[in-house]
């Protein structure tokens, strides 16, 4: 017997993703268990590290890669899932990495550069970014807006430096990233594990309006599917809105997102209750375990928490869909794995 989480059908309603095999409460397995890739979703991954996080976003991205109609785009945030390029058993995993992401600077609001700069949009200097971002398409089109503009000296001086600050992150180009090329059915790496806090979020803002914008306006024909490791570095910036609009109204234009998580507790309550697939690793945090009871649906019988398992690879799977709850252990990545902890004992005996 096959399961499909997201979906009432079996394996005839569409494109899936094998995710690995269902765990009986034996811990025996029955049959395999696999995602629904036909309709758009909201999936949340948690667990501790080192108990298979990131590997089961790395299966998920795989299944993308290798099936028809979607456009998945990766978030990298510790540079492990270049492996997805490398040879693969079984059908190749079409990827492609993108090691120095750039977005133009007009995929960002005037009032995303305000709170991305830490300007308020009502003061004078903020004020006159909010124009310099509404006016230019570059940062050296932004400079010219802001050395024009009928302000004081010290607000002028106060822009240009903070302009300056944002040229130096070396992210921004009017030929940057674009709708098309990110979910061009290959799985497509962003990694970002090399930018700083704010210059990461605004990658990853921009993305998830391309995404969404893409859909609206017909530039992207396939349904992307936006995944994101250690999410919660990005609900705390200036990433956050284009997530929650993923999450809330993501659907409609059939644009699906993933977050992973070792820190459930830190992502916004609106992160798990707007899941329509919880998938849940070991946890051992109380504050993590805590956000997970207060978002448990009623139709769960007993306690989630107490159903977590405890072993590597192990997950829970709570289905909105069907209103059902399943365990399973995950299935091998078809790449290799590039996310386990470097060990002294490996050093010193030359592995």
């Amino acid at each position: 017997m096959s399961f499909v989480l997201g979906r009432e059908r079996g394996l005839d309603g569409g494109p899936t993703v094998r995710l690995g095999t269902y765990r009986a409460s034996d811990g025996s397995g029955v049959g395999p268990v696999h995602l629904d890739l036909d309709r758009p979703h909201a999936v949340t991954i948690v667990g501790k590290r080192g108990y298979g996080k990131s590997y089961t976003l790395g299966v998920i991205a795989e299944g993308l890669a290798r099936a028809g109609g979607t456009g998945p785009v990766l978030v990298d945030t510790m540079g492990e899932f270049g492996t997805l390029t490398a040879d693969a058993s079984g059908d190749p995993v079409p990827a492609t990495v993108v090691d120095e992401p750039r977005v133009a600077p007009s995929s960002l609001s005037p009032r995303t550069w305000c709170r991305l700069l830490g300007l308020a949009p009502d003061s004078a200097a903020g004020s006159l970014l909010w124009q310099a971002a509404s006016d230019g398409q570059s940062l050296s089109e932004m400079r010219e807006s802001v050395r024009s503009a009928d302000a004081s000296a010290g607000v002028v001086r106060t822009v240009r430096n903070h302009l300056d600050v944002a040229d130096r992150w070396d992210v921004f180009d009017p030929a940057g990233l674009t709708a098309t090329a990110l979910a061009d059915g290959a799985v497509t790496v962003v990694d970002v594990s090399r930018l700083d806090s704010a210059p990461a979020n605004a990658v990853v803002r921009a993305i998830c309006d391309l995404l969404y914008r893409g859909r609206i306006d017909g530039r992207i024909e396939r349904l992307p599917w936006l995944l994101v490791d250690e999410a919660h570095a990005f609900f705390d910036g200036v990433a956050d809105p284009g997530l929650r609009q993923l999450l809330t109204r993501g659907r409609t234009p059939g644009v699906s997102l993933v977050c992973a998580t070792q820190r459930p507790s830190a992502v916004p309550a609106v992160g798990i209750s707007q899941s329509d697939l919880l998938v849940a690793h070991r946890l051992t945090s109380g504050r993590d375990i805590e956000a997970l009871t207060a978002a448990q649906p009623t139709y769960l019988t007993g306690s989630l928490t107490a159903q977590l398992p405890t072993s590597p690879g192990e997950v829970v799977v709570v289905d909105d869909t069907t209103e059902s709850v399943h365990g399973a252990t995950v299935r091998e990545r078809a790449t290799p794995h590039a996310g386990d902890s470097p060990r002294a004992s490996a050093v010193a005996s030359g592995e």
